[in-house]
This record gives C-alpha cells, structure tokens and sequence, in this order.
C-alpha cells in the first residue's frame, strides 16, 4: 500500500485534476491519496476567517470568491454547470458557520473556518474520479485522526488514531481513498489542523498508522532542489536525503517538506519520495535512512516576515540560564516558535516567525524586567554546506542583525 500527497498546485485546476489522474494510473495497487485544498484556497479561507472574527461585512464577499473558484474548476470539470449535492451542502454549511456567533477564540475559530479547503477539494475530486470509472472512497479523516484541542497545531492522539484508521482504510471494497490533509478533530468532533502546510505530515501521519510501503509527496518542482527557484537561478536537484538531513532542512524553513513529516515515517523506515507531477517519470528526490554521509551543494534556505527581539536585563545583571528558560516559557505561552538564539553576557537575541496578531503585548510583558529591542519584516537565510563565497554573495549589500556559523551550517537575519 502507498501513500500519496497531492498539493494545492497539484489540484489548482481542472487541467490538473485530469493530470492527477493519470499519475494515479501509474500505480494500480492500493493507495490513500491525501489532497490539500484546491490552489490557494487556504489563504482565501484565512481572509474568511480574519473578517468573520473581526465582525467585517465584507466576509461575505470572502465567501463568494471561494465558492466561485470551485464552482468553476466543477464546471470545467464536467462540462457544464453542475451543482453537486454534497459540495452544496459543505458550502451551505460553511455560510451558516459565518452567519452564526463567534467565540472569543480566533485559533478555534480558524480551524472550523479553513478546514473546509481540504473538505471541498477532496470531495470534488472524489466525485469526478468515479464520474470517470476510477473508483475511491472518499473519507472524512477526522473521524479517524484524532487530535488535542490545540487548535491551529494540534497533536495527534497516536494509539487511537491508529485502531480507528485501520477499521477505516481497509481495501476490502476500493483500492483507492481519498481523503484530506492537514484536518483533524478532538474526542468530542471539533474540527482542529496540524499547522500550515500540514498536508504533508497527514500523509505520513497515515503511512505509519497503516504501515505503508512508501509516501510520495507530488510537486511543481522535479524534487527538493538546493534553492526556491523562484527566487534563485540555476538550482540543483538533490537526488536522495537521510531523514536526519531532511530534517534539518525542514526545521530551517525549506518550503517542500513540512517540519513535523519526517519522524513518523523515520519510525517505521517508510522512504519519503518527492516527485514532479509535470513530469511523473522522472525519479525526484528520496529520503530514507543512510548509513553514509553524503556530500551536498550549499543549498539555501530563506524564511521570510521574521522578528527579532533582543533583551538586556534592566539591572545590569548577566543573562542566566533562568532567564533563557523564562523566556522560552514566555514564547510557548505565546505560541511562539524560536528558530534562532544568540547570547552575550547582557545580551539575549531571539528570533522567530512574526505573528499575525503582532508582538505588542509580548513587547510588554518583557519590558517587565527588561530593555527591550525589536525588528520585524527580516529574513532569515540558513545555507547547510555553506561556503565562503555563497555566504558573501547572500549577505551583499544587506544589513546582517544576527550571524551563526557551525561546521555545515550558516545563518544569517537579514534586512
């Protein structure tokens, strides 16, 4: 049994639905095949979400234009207009969530809201792939990956998610499920996610629970390159990984494997394969385990909107190790994830994603105890394999706030 991952590239278009098809025909045993919602649909949803939880009319507007983009993906789809009966009734129920109160929780309130991308998407592709003689069964995950109520980033409950995913995913009927990523739910049904970009952690999520032979993510890219080439030229494609490299990779901000993938398929040694769906033949990238230390291009990697704060405490005193670990409880309170730290006696640097809501209240709860620094809009460049001459040409004629090297890894916060 294989796991497959479609993204949201992957099923932006009619065209690309069909496309699906015909990569899913190359491999005719049993597969669960996980799909993101349709396009950018997710940050369409997030704009729903933003003014129904700041009470702007203009919601409704949001609404429309993310009805209209799938209504028209259905119309190109089957030929003509077609309302069908069961993406109606998610959009249906989607309007009464916007028409009804809110409560005082906006991760909450998110989660309800942007879960119906991989809902739609993943219910549309279902109903045309059998209008077409390829038969699925589409699932619901969330009645079988159970999750905590951490809203936005919630974690699985392992054991049970397993004995419910097995009784659900049986191939007795169909050799193909469809089903979403990055969705979930609690104990008592309320509809959680696993982080931004969670899709690829769903697939593997499933690939442990149903011991699957491999998961292959599919891309608009021929594999994990050395760089976004969106925003470099000439990048290389890196032919295979070890999961321990990929995870580095993942937890410096590279864009093509989500962080928290790597483990579950680490745990049971499931091969991670991530491939073109524009070109489908071709071998992509593996990560799997290695027993030798492969030598890489400098391959880099840039996260952008980062905030760095920088604390000196108001007496003077030097920066103890208490006064790391109160910071680090701060941030968790937060939700906060720090991806770069640097000391000095006086000095404690800290950088991290910026949030949506801003930092003003964390601004505050610092200046408490300390002289408080901040900027925010950096971007935080990580080059694994560095050089010196890659180094020098990234920070050229940019302002360098924080610089760390080790033995195979450089970062820089830049502005």
């Amino acid at each position: 049994m294989k796991v497959f991952k479609f993204g949201g590239a992957s099923v932006s278009s009619a065209d690309a639905v069909r496309n699906s098809v015909n990569i899913l025909k190359m491999y005719p045993d049993n597969k669960v095949l996980v799909i993101s919602a349709m396009g950018k649909t997710t940050n369409a949803l997030e704009i729903v979400a933003r003014r129904y939880f700041s009470g702007d009319t203009e919601v409704w507007a949001a609404f429309e234009e993310v009805k209209a983009y799938h209504d028209q993906i259905i119309t190109e789809l089957w030929g003509n207009p077609n309302e069908l009966p069961e993406v109606k009734k998610m959009f249906t129920e989607l309007g009464n969530r916007i028409k009804g109160e809110r409560s005082l929780n906006f991760d909450y309130e998110y989660d309800q809201i942007v879960a119906f991308g991989e809902l739609l998407s993943t219910q549309i592709i279902s109903l045309y792939f059998n209008s077409i003689g390829l038969k699925n069964q589409w699932v619901d995950v969330r009645t079988c990956l159970k999750t905590d109520d951490v809203f936005r980033e919630a974690n699985i409950e392992w054991e049970l998610s397993e004995r419910l995913a097995k009784r659900v995913f049986t191939f007795e009927s169909e050799d193909l499920y469809i089903t979403q990523g990055f969705v979930g739910a609690t104990l008592t049904n309320q509809t959680t996610t696993l982080g931004r970009e969670g899709s690829d952690y769903t697939a593997a999520i499933l690939a442990n629970l149903l011991d699957a032979e491999d998961v292959s993510i599919w891309k608009n890219v021929p594999g994990i390159l050395n760089a976004d080439p969106d925003f470099f030229a000439q990048t290389q494609k890196i032919g295979e990984l070890s999961y321990k490299e990929a995870i580095e990779l993942s937890y410096s901000g590279a864009k093509v494997i989500h962080p928290k993938t790597i483990k579950p398929l680490q745990n049971k040694n499931i091969p991670l394969l991530v491939k073109s769906f524009v070109d489908p033949q071709e071998p992509g990238t593996i990560i799997h385990s290695l027993a030798h230390r492969l030598d890489l291009v400098p391959v880099i990697i840039v996260k952008n909107n980062m905030a760095l704060i920088t604390l000196s405490p108001n007496d003077f005193s030097f920066i103890s190790i208490g006064n790391v670990s109160d910071m680090f409880g701060l941030f968790a309170r937060f939700r906060l994830k720090v991806g770069l730290l640097q000391q000095s006696a006086i000095d404690l640097s800290l950088v991290f994603d910026e949030p949506e809501q801003g930092i003003d209240e964390l601004i505050s709860k610092l200046q408490e105890k300390f002289e408080v620094k901040y900027n925010t809009g950096l971007d935080l460049v990580t080059v694994r394999y560095y050089t010196p001459e890659v180094v020098a040409q990234l920070t050229n004629g940019r302002t360098v706030y924080v610089e760390q090297k080790s033995r195979r890894t450089a970062r820089m916060l830049m502005k």
